[in-house]
């Protein structure tokens, strides 16, 4: 059975490689600070991507890789 843990990593994982990509900001021309808002939306993107990154190895590094052993000891 899959650990409670290991799937919400996953499901975290799914949302931002959908939000990766914002179709919905094709062809749209608008600009906000002199930069296009499709590049702003990267930019957000990105230092969201960092924190979720720095949460995952803060408290989560080894999730769904590290396996108990019968007796308690791990692999």
């Amino acid at each position: 059975m899959i650990r409670r843990g290991v799937l919400l990593w996953a499901v975290i994982l799914a949302t931002l490689v959908a939000l990766g990509v914002p179709w919905f900001l094709w062809g749209d021309s608008t600009v906000a600070f002199g930069l296009p808002v499709w590049l702003w939306w990267h930019v957000g993107w990105m230092v969201l991507a960092a924190l979720v990154f720095r949460t995952f190895a803060r408290r989560a590094w080894g999730v769904g890789i590290e396996t108990e052993r019968p007796g308690g000891d791990r692999a």
